[in-house]
C-alpha cells in the first residue's frame, strides 16, 4: 500500500502553511505542491512530475477539485484519497472569465498594471493576514513574514491568483462532468468539513453539498466543527488522522 502523498492547495495558499500536517505524518513521503510553481489547476501530467506512484492525494479547497479531476481521469493512479474541505463542482463561476476568453484577458490586463506600479507589494500581505483571520478559528499563521512578503507582495501574486481562480471555475465544470460516468472503482476516500467559525454561516447547505459529493464517491465525512475553511491550520491532527486511518 502506498505511504507517498501529495498535498494539493487551495486558493492563495502556500506550501508551508501545511507544515505541522508534514510534522504529523513523519513515515509518509508527502510532497506539497507549490502554487507559485505548479498551478494546482494545471493539467495531472504537471501536478504528477516526480512522483511516486500511486499516490494518496490531499486537495483542499480548489485543490480538492485538482484531486477529484486526477482521481477521475487516472483512477490507477491514486490509492487513497483526503478531500479537505473542498470546493464542490457547483461552484462553477462565470463562463465569460474562464481561461482563455475575453473576460480572462482583460482581468489579467489589469492585474499586470497592478502588479508594475507596486499596488501589490503594498496590499498582498496584509490581505493575506485578513484571509487568514477570517479562514481561521486559531489565526496561526505558519508563514514567515518575509516569506509572505516575497510571495504575496510579489508583483505577479495577483495574476497568479486570478489565474488559479478562473481555471478552478473550469476544473470544477469538468469535474461534474466526469462524475457522470465516473470509474467502476474509486479510491478509498475520506471528505473532512469545516463547520466552525465564519463557515458557520453557510454551514447546513455547504455539509449538504459535502455529503451529496461524499455519496457520489462512496466516502465517509467527517464534520470539524471547531474548524474554519483553513482546516490545515486549526485542525491539522484531523487530517492526519484521516492519513492514518486510510493506511491501517
Amino acid at each position: 500500500m502506498s505511504d507517498s502523498w501529495v498535498v494539493l492547495p487551495g486558493l492563495a495558499e502556500a506550501p508551508e502553511e501545511f507544515g505541522e500536517v508534514v510534522a504529523l505524518l513523519p513515515g509518509s513521503e508527502l510532497r506539497v505542491i507549490d502554487p507559485w510553481v505548479t498551478p494546482v489547476t494545471a493539467p495531472v501530467s504537471e501536478l504528477r512530475a516526480g512522483v511516486t506512484l500511486p499516490v494518496g492525494l490531499l486537495g483542499h479547497s480548489i485543490g480538492g477539485l485538482a484531486a477529484l479531476r486526477w482521481t477521475l481521469t487516472h483512477p490507477d493512479e491514486v490509492s487513497r484519497l483526503v478531500l479537505i474541505d473542498s470546493s464542490l463542482t457547483s461552484e462553477t463561476g462565470w463562463r465569460f472569465f474562464y481561461p482563455g476568453t475575453a473576460g480572462d484577458r482583460a482581468v489579467r490586463s489589469v492585474l499586470r498594471v497592478v502588479g508594475r506600479v507596486g499596488l501589490t507589494r503594498l496590499v498582498g500581505p496584509g490581505v493575506r493576514r485578513l484571509l487568514i483571520r477570517v479562514g481561521s478559528m486559531r489565526n496561526n499563521d505558519l508563514l514567515p513574514s518575509a516569506t509572505a512578503r516575497a510571495r504575496y507582495g510579489a508583483a505577479d501574486s495577483l495574476l497568479l491568483f486570478w489565474q488559479e481562480l478562473s481555471g478552478s471555475w473550469a476544473l470544477a465544470a469538468e469535474v461534474t462532468r466526469l462524475l457522470e460516468s465516473p470509474p467502476a472503482s474509486l479510491p478509498p476516500t475520506v471528505v473532512l468539513v469545516a463547520t466552525g467559525g465564519s463557515s458557520r454561516f453557510t454551514a447546513s447547505s455547504w455539509l449538504a453539498g459535502q455529503r451529496a459529493l461524499a455519496a457520489q464517491l462512496n466516502a465517509s465525512v467527517e464534520v470539524l466543527g471547531d474548524s474554519a475553511h483553513l482546516v490545515h491550520l486549526d485542525r491539522p491532527d484531523a487530517i492526519a488522522k484521516a492519513v492514518t486511518s486510510l493506511l491501517s
